[in-house]
């Protein structure tokens, strides 16, 4: 399939935009304002601490102050997050997609650590963290909710306990220690006769009890599985265990384009000397989604709205990262290395996230993403020829930017 980005005059895609989504291009007053992703990123320039109406009881006035004052202690760049997720709204009832987009909507914040409600979960929270995990957020925040002492805690309490493993730095160590328990094996029963049942010996009881025990014991260590994120996993917006769930990008990728009409919708052309590349990007993002055959394609998107991102912040072609070289949906790069492909000689300069460059320190070959070459096989998307396919052609903005090779007519 061919994609042919052309460049349209900045005025009338500003205009084709208001049309395409059913406002005007300045918003007028009494309006529906701001989309809920904006809000609450607005929300947390002025408090680390963001609460929903939903549970405005829960975590009353007094209680954020005191939240605020727990994070302030911390020196880290916490922001907290608390408000409902439910399929359908403004996240998709996602909380990786709502700490996606706050982190897209605070671009000035390079570190953040953000602290959301569970999607799956009422009583629980999430913990999401960049460019890195190093404060092993993930864990920290997940260990809190299977503490003895937060059973029956309230939001409030349970918020700031994850406050707490985190500034701490081992959740990883807090995640196994309250889990622990959970997962350990069943206490055998006793195999002698029960005062006053005659000679009937109480082991003939278990092997039912063996077998619900063994089923209970399965069905724990699978919730804990399904409630755990992976720890080493950098990013934004989504962990290497989804990867696989093309579901769930698309879900992301649609917010992220949506997200990025937003933005350029509402800039000022006399304040953004580079609002014609984000429209242009903005423009060929929707297009590949519309066409998208498999995560290459919507990485694709993602990698295009990164390209916009950067276009509306005017940030420097060298400053800016682009996603991971192996795996965009690693998430954004922290920082750029040289690496020679297998079998060449020349050295690639290529931005890698946090993992992929220790795995590249170690000797190891990072976990890339994958596509079908011409012949039917999966192999590392960068080893497909780079006239089939713009993202081997750009490495997802690593080589040049992803429009560039979209304009180049390979999709």
């Amino acid at each position: 399939m061919s994609t042919d980005v052309r460049r349209t005059p900045t005025v009338l895609a500003v205009l084709l935009l208001a049309v395409l989504t059913g406002t005007p291009t300045h918003a007028a007053d009494g309006d529906a304002g701001p989309s809920p992703g904006q809000r609450i990123a607005d929300a947390l320039r002025t408090s680390p601490i963001y609460v929903d109406e939903a549970y405005a009881d829960a975590v009353p006035p007094s209680r954020r102050r005191q939240l605020a004052d727990r994070i302030a202690r911390t020196g880290l760049p916490i922001k907290v997050v608390l408000t409902p997720l439910t399929k359908g709204d403004a996240f998709d009832g996602d909380s990786d997609v709502l700490a996606g987009t706050v982190r897209d909507r605070l671009p000035e914040q390079r570190e953040l650590i953000l602290i959301t409600t569970d999607d799956d979960f009422s009583d629980s929270l999430q913990g999401y963290e960049w460019p890195a995990d190093t404060h092993q957020t993930r864990d920290a925040v997940a260990a809190a909710g299977f503490l003895d002492e937060m059973r029956d805690a309230g939001l409030a309490d349970l918020t700031a306990k994850a406050v707490d493993l985190v500034a701490e730095g081992k959740g990883e160590q807090r995640y196994e220690e309250a889990t622990r328990d959970l997962d350990g094996p069943a206490e055998q029963p006793s195999t002698k006769p029960a005062s006053g049942s005659g000679t009937t010996p109480r082991v003939l009881l278990w092997p039912a009890v063996a077998a619900a025990l063994a089923l209970l014991a399965f069905a724990t260590r699978s919730l804990l599985r399904a409630r755990r994120p992976a720890a080493s996993v950098p990013h934004v917006v989504f962990a290497t265990a989804r990867a696989a769930d093309e579901a769930a990008v698309r879900r992301r990728a649609e917010a992220e384009v949506l997200a990025l009409g937003e933005a350029t919708q509402s800039a000022e052309i006399t304040t953004t000397p580079a609002l014609q590349d984000a429209l242009d990007a903005y423009a060929a993002a929707g297009k590949v989604l519309d066409e998208a055959r498999g995560l290459p394609d919507l990485a694709g998107v993602l990698a295009l709205v990164r390209e916009g991102r950067n276009a509306l912040t005017d940030t420097p072609a060298h400053a800016a990262l682009p996603l991971c070289f192996f795996n965009p949906l690693h998430g954004q790069a922290v920082r750029r290395t040289g690496w020679r492909p297998l079998g060449r000689r020349e050295r690639l300069d290529v931005a890698v996230c946090q993992d992929c460059d220790q795995a590249l320190r170690n000797g190891r070959a990072p976990e890339a993403l994958t596509d079908t070459d011409e012949d039917g096989r999966t192999v590392p998307y960068f080893e497909v020829p780079a006239g089939r396919s713009a993202w081997a052609a750009t490495g997802y903005g690593s080589l040049m930017p992803p429009s560039a090779g979209l304009r180049g007519g390979v999709y």
